[in-house]
């Protein structure tokens, strides 16, 4: 009589186990949006030119894959334009995404199309500073290439055999948008540049980043090259924690190495931002494919704002006036107003390998949202339920 009570309560037992995963599951959540909806959300539109064509033999990289979760929060998934709830539409400017984020918090305090997959431009190179100043000393000294003289597009004016501090390049980078100092950083950090790029992409997974994509540490157009306005403002917010990086960006002038017969001159910063109190400073960016884009952060009355703007125009109205506009409306909402959050993991655990030639991992985070129950959850319950076994064996025992 035992034996078979005792079987019985086996069967039950493992009955409720199995059962158990769908039994105590969470309750669902209120189905997200369906992002593959929103335009231009797994990859960006068609090329206007070759610069994204793969090389000879090779093939265009697939889409990224889009989280079944938007990454921030539900609202982050719209294919619209986001505002928290009561407050007033946000100013009509003419870019195809956006972002308006405190750096502080994180908070997401307005949004178009967050998640949008566009081309980033020179914004990308904020990705690169943000590695730099994690990872290679500023007073370091490099001398200039040919390869860097050679970078297309926009370039501060490296030289074969110039003299240049980490400290310079990085700041030319990000004030002047260097493609040469991009270079020449992004061989310094891992030894060549497509390690370099291995090591963006890495980091961009790693930290939440699901939209970014690099070809590039510069940000000109390569085959596969994404980000979006949340992933750019992610990223920013995470630089501004880096002494180094929140003091370039933030630099109005330098005075940049010569080389050779040519004498040191003056490099500017390119963001108007700094003709508007407050300023913090930012990064632009621009080519054909991705059109303009523009990070601009400011700060007021102890509040620091940041606005990140893809794919728009300079005319009828400047990409700095756009995004003081959207920080004007985000100045305007109550501290504690948000439609969602930026991503906030680190990467400190991404590391160049001491031989400058590999890229090594460590300590990979898991994926930004995951729905598994534990094992230590299940083992737990399982010794709650085996203890209830034992209890009634006992109590049947003591009857019989």
């Amino acid at each position: 009589m035992l034996h078979r009570c005792a079987a019985l309560l086996v069967v039950v037992l493992l009955g409720l186990l199995g059962a158990a995963p769908a039994a105590l599951a969470a309750p669902a959540s209120p189905a997200a949006p369906d992002q593959t909806a929103c335009p231009q959300v797994n990859q960006p539109g068609p090329p206007v030119d070759a610069s994204e064509a793969p090389r000879p033999g090779g093939a265009a990289p697939a889409p990224l894959p889009v989280p079944a979760e938007p990454v921030g929060g539900e609202q982050m998934g719209t294919c619209d334009v986001a505002v928290p709830s009561g407050a007033p539409a946000p100013p009509e400017v003419g870019v195809q995404s956006y972002v308006v984020a405190d750096l502080d918090t994180g908070a997401v305090l307005a949004a178009k199309v967050p998640h949008a997959r566009l081309r980033p431009a020179s914004l990308l190179k904020t990705l690169t500073g943000l590695l730099v100043a994690r990872q290679v000393p500023m007073d370091q000294v490099l001398t200039g290439t040919q390869d860097d003289a050679n970078q297309e597009g926009t370039r501060v004016g490296i030289g074969p055999g110039g003299q240049y501090t980490v400290r310079q390049l990085f700041d030319a980078m990000l004030m002047a948008s260097g493609n040469d100092a991009a270079h020449a950083l992004a061989v310094r950090l891992t030894g060549s540049v497509p390690a370099t790029v291995d090591l963006m992409n890495r980091t961009a997974a790693q930290i939440g980043a699901l939209d970014t994509r690099a070809a590039t540490p510069s940000g000109l157009d390569g085959p596969g090259q994404s980000s979006s306005a949340y992933d750019l403002a992610s990223i920013f917010r995470l630089g501004m924690q880096e002494p180094a990086f929140a003091q370039a960006v933030g630099t109005r002038q330098i005075q940049f190495p010569g080389f050779g017969p040519t004498p040191p001159f003056a490099v500017d910063n390119d963001n108007k931002i700094f003709r508007y109190p407050g300023a913090l400073g930012g990064k632009t960016g621009f080519t054909d494919d991705a059109r303009h884009t523009y990070i601009g952060a400011q700060e007021r009355g102890g509040r620091r704002l940041v606005v990140v703007l893809m794919h728009g125009e300079q005319r009828p109205v400047p990409m700095v006036e756009q995004g003081l506009a959207l920080l004007d409306y985000g100045y305007a909402l109550p501290r504690d107003a948000s439609v969602g959050q930026l991503t906030e993991r680190g990467p400190g655990n991404v590391a160049a390998s001491s031989d400058a030639s590999s890229t090594t991992t460590v300590d990979t985070p898991d994926s930004p949202a995951t729905g598994d129950t534990s094992w230590g959850t299940w083992l737990a319950l399982g010794g709650v339920v085996v203890l209830g076994l034992v209890v009634v064996v006992a109590r049947y025992r003591h009857r019989v």
